[in-house]
């Protein structure tokens, strides 16, 4: 997909940190689509096993030296990160999750066109003064980024109720449909080494996610107590690995398998016979999308994305509040004991994907947001076409959000800031 008018590739720079879970998972799919359409993919994140897959697509990939949380560290990273763009001169800079987004902003300060994808708002992972500090970081940090792409309108309104101003747009997470396919839950459990002591018969529930307090496995093993009363036979799996590893498997019962990181989540997804993310909060999850892909239904908390991920006739089977152990449990001991009711939210789930949450879907209206930054090449400057009422902006031009005042601030709740009407409408319904 050519961006430029002289056949020039854009060379678009992906930061991120983490380097695992839904954040890599996007990253990746986002390279092999751009590398198959003739954009220029780099990418600068830790050595690991996404640094791996990304040069096996054939993208150069430069190690940054970065931790997941900041930290005493985030000025050398700030530093390193600054002479890898340097060297690397990228047309665009695309900096995924806070750590990244905080990090690469810094670094950059609108000197190169930016977007910044939270993936779910820093200050929600945090409490106390760290909230505090995280908010005041992304309203301060918002003037270093021309676009601001959120994975559901949710985690816009919820940018923009804490007072986040900027360009929005919203670009609902996507799967790979042909990946995460329907498969015979029967066949694929005989190939699943951890369900080895799993009876054949049992009821499966399985859920998929980094082990940590953002993901909720402590409030599903609270739940699960009650699930095992009503439906004895059931048995869960926790895919997946993480900093509450143990303290997890401390609190669980002899009917709860951990299988650990897996490489590929599509078989455990095709071996269930329900799907729980019981997340405390999120962006867009992508375990709710896979699951559906794979013809499965899926129980998730109420949290940003996750309404929007789902068709809407489903919300009232499929949606609990978070933090809330007995609802999650009604929610799945009545799944569970309702195999018709199991068909017919899977298939659904499976049409919805396809229509709505392709992640080739996702992939296009990405470079549609890289071409209204960069617009067409002329000779070693990108610019683009003045937009009505304002100056035109090109490469090098410090894209900032507009100075708000207390009162505007005050009411941010209610009005959102420089939301692009057309391009949010397209991201969204087209």
């Amino acid at each position: 997909m050519d961006l430029s008018s002289s056949g020039r590739r854009p060379r678009v720079l992906h930061l991120t940190q983490p380097v695992d879970g839904g954040v890599a998972r996007v990253v990746a799919d986002l390279v092999r689509a751009q590398l198959a359409d003739g954009l220029q993919p780099v990418v600068a994140c830790p050595e690991s096993e996404l640094s791996v897959r990304l040069r096996a697509l054939g993208a150069p990939v430069h190690p940054w030296q970065a931790t997941r949380s900041p930290g005493p560290s985030l000025a050398r990273e700030v530093r390193q990160l600054a002479r890898l763009i340097d060297g690397i001169r990228p047309d665009l800079v695309h900096a995924h999750s806070a750590k990244a987004g905080l990090a690469g902003r810094l670094a950059v300060r609108g000197r190169i066109p930016t977007v910044f994808q939270p993936h779910a708002w820093s200050f929600e992972a945090v409490g106390g003064t760290t909230a505090d500090l995280a908010l005041t970081w992304e309203r301060w940090g918002a003037r270093w980024a021309a676009r601001t792409v959120c994975v559901s309108e949710a985690e816009r309104r919820t940018g923009v109720a804490a007072g986040i101003s900027g360009r929005w747009t919203v670009v609902p997470n996507g799967v790979d449909p042909e990946h995460f396919r329907p498969a015979p839950a029967e066949d694929v459990r005989a190939l699943l080494a951890p369900l080895a002591g799993v009876p054949a018969g049992a009821p499966l529930v399985v859920c998929v996610g980094r082990l940590c307090r953002q993901k909720g496995q402590d409030v599903l093993l609270r739940a699960w107590q009650s699930v095992v009363r009503q439906v004895p036979e059931a048995r869960l799996v926790l895919v997946g690995d993480g900093p509450d590893r143990e303290r997890l498997r401390a609190a669980a019962p002899r009917s709860v398998v951990f299988a650990g990181a897996v490489g590929d989540t599509a078989p455990w997804y095709q071996a269930a016979d329900l799907v729980v993310l019981p997340s405390r909060w999120e962006g867009m999850a992508l375990a709710p999308l896979e699951a559906m892909a794979c013809g499965r239904p899926v129980v998730l908390t109420e949290v940003d994305g996750a309404r929007e991920s789902l068709p809407p006739a489903f919300a009232p089977f499929l949606l609990v509040p978070p933090e809330s152990p007995a609802e999650l449990a009604r929610a799945v001991a009545d799944l569970l004991r309702d195999r018709p009711l199991r068909a017919s939210l899977g298939d659904g789930g499976r049409r919805h994907v396809l229509a709505r949450h392709d992640v080739r879907r996702t992939t296009r209206a990405v470079t549609d947001v890289y071409r209204d930054l960069l617009g067409t090449w002329s000779g070693r400057r990108w610019t683009r076409p003045p937009r009505e009422g304002g100056p035109q902006s090109g490469r090098g031009a410090d894209v900032r959000a507009p100075r708000r005042s207390r009162a505007e601030s005050a009411g941010a709740h209610r009005t959102t800031q420089r939301v692009e009407p057309s391009e949010h409408r397209e991201s969204i319904h087209s």
